[in-house]
């Protein structure tokens, strides 16, 4: 098909992207497949140019955010879709055109839910948040080592990365506990790597600090209890424009804090959270309504109220979730109305 029958006849494109290798599938306005082409990575913005301004579909995935900016910036309507929307309109086997033609269907429909893309500040946000989880990780398993190798010398050191920093120095002192002059050395080698991992977090939080004074957005968040330096970073690179949910409830199921359903013949199941969305971020959100939980005895508004007497009758984990979905609406009233949290009387 020329060039000048493309321009004439996409109505909307499906891409499927990877690495090097793009398959894409068109169709006009009517339906009909006018377009299925492979191309190179280097060739697809140039062949996009020629295209009329269409919808273009393109799965989330790695690359896809650069990608909406790209095409984008040509003119055209770019959506993303999540993977597991795209799989039900794969016919037959599985392979790159039968993927372009199904993300090409799925983002057609009236009632597809469709993937907020992130512009290149949230990307760096985010990316600060991943490295620094990747560090944290590093030295707990560097905490880890080094007390399991204490106990083959029949030392021990209490669980906790403060125990670690105390009792070191103070074992590496002791000229009494028969540790030999080569594992000292190897000792200290593992405490100075902790201890620079330490610092590498501080830098890390230093800078997300400094992102959060200069955005209204992580201010607001930080006035409701229970969110943090942290979850306000993480939930602004998460959510990007808030305008893409309807309410507080829908953002409360995009991060997975709401029951997950198993329901038939009119009779409703109700099970777990559902655990969708973004992992990292959910458990943030948890992790400060565990911390709401804890101090809420000491308070004397409504929120505190509601938080005892949930707890009371169903624990101290349901309650912690509970407080989360609640952050969660919250945080979308706040960032919806551009206004900050005030508490209620009890």
């Amino acid at each position: 098909m020329s060039n000048h029958n493309l321009k004439n006849d996409v109505a909307v494109l499906g891409i499927d992207l990877a690495k090097q290798s793009f398959q894409l599938h068109g169709v006009n306005c009517h339906g009909v497949t006018v377009l299925k082409k492979k191309l190179a990575r280097k060739n697809l913005a140039s062949f996009i140019v020629q295209l009329p301004v269409c919808i273009i579909g393109i799965e989330a995935c790695s690359g896809a955010n650069y990608w909406v900016r790209v095409l984008e910036k040509l003119g055209h309507t770019v959506r993303m879709i999540a993977p597991q929307f795209v799989k039900p309109f794969v016919k037959s086997n599985k392979n790159d055109a039968a993927d372009a033609e199904a993300i090409c269907e799925a983002v057609q429909r009236p009632s597809m839910r469709f993937v907020p893309a992130k512009s290149i500040e949230q990307q760096d946000i985010q990316s600060l948040h991943r490295i620094r989880s990747q560090v944290v990780a590093r030295r707990t398993a560097q905490a880890n080592q080094i007390r399991g190798l204490l106990m083959e010398y029949g030392l021990t050191i209490p669980q906790g990365i403060s125990y670690i920093r105390k009792s070191i120095p103070l074992i590496l002192e002791d000229a009494g506990n028969e540790l030999t002059a080569m594992f000292r050395e190897l000792l200290t080698d593992l405490y100075d790597e902790m201890v620079h991992l330490d610092r590498r977090i501080k830098t890390l939080e230093t800078k997300l600090e400094s992102l959060c004074t200069q955005k209204e957005d992580c201010q607001r968040l930080l006035s409701i209890p229970g969110v943090g330096l942290l979850s306000a970073t993480a939930m602004v690179a998460a959510i990007g424009d808030i305008s893409a949910f309807k309410n507080g409830r829908e953002l409360a199921a995009w991060l997975g804090l709401v029951p997950r359903q198993h329901s038939t013949g009119g009779k409703p199941t109700l099970l777990g959270i559902s655990k969708r969305g973004d992992t990292y971020l959910r458990t943030l959100l948890i992790h400060g309504g565990r911390t709401v939980a804890r101090v809420a005895n000491k308070h004397q508004d409504k929120r505190s109220a509601w938080v005892m007497q949930l707890e009371e009758r169903r624990g101290k984990n349901i309650s912690a979730v509970a407080v989360a979905n609640k952050n969660a609406r919250v945080a979308w009233a706040l960032l919806s109305n551009k206004s900050t949290y005030q508490a209620s009387a009890a």
